[in-house]
């Protein structure tokens, strides 16, 4: 039995709340992220992945906006390094290449490009910070799973 599950989530159901939840403790409480940078206006157009422990509660989330931008990538600290981000990013990529989008990017926080790199992602440009974090632009050329 797998140790957890994936699911689609639209932002206005009642279960986004529990992606709410991994955003808050990821982004705005580990990470500092001022409340204010966190809740987008695109939210109800992106599409929203979440994973949840077999107790259905809440342990990572990702989220695919209409112009091909993957964000929002975050795993619950007692998750990390237990495949729920790889899962997560497997998932989103094969929603992106079943709809055929054009191109595939994020914007990677410096210390996560390796990770991202492992499913294909190559930097381009300078370090900028977000947030006050250091990220780097990301490019999948061609999605291919």
């Amino acid at each position: 039995m797998s140790q957890f599950k994936i699911i689609n989530v639209a932002w206005e159901s009642p279960q986004a709340a529990l992606l709410r939840v991994v955003r808050e403790q990821v982004f705005i409480q580990e990470q500092q992220i001022p409340a204010a940078l966190e809740w987008e206006s695109c939210e109800m157009q992106a599409i929203h992945l979440l994973a949840l422990d077999t107790e259905d509660k809440p342990i990572g989330n990702i989220r695919l906006l209409p112009n091909g931008e993957i964000g929002r990538v975050a795993v619950m600290l007692g998750w990390r390094k237990q495949g729920v981000g790889s899962a997560l990013m497997t998932k989103i990529l094969a929603i992106a290449q079943a709809r055929a989008y054009p191109k595939i990017f994020l914007h990677a926080q410096t210390h996560a490009i390796p990770f991202y790199q492992k499913f294909g992602f190559s930097v381009y440009g300078e370090i900028f910070e977000d947030a006050k974090i250091p990220h780097q632009k990301t490019f999948l050329s061609t999605v291919t799973l």
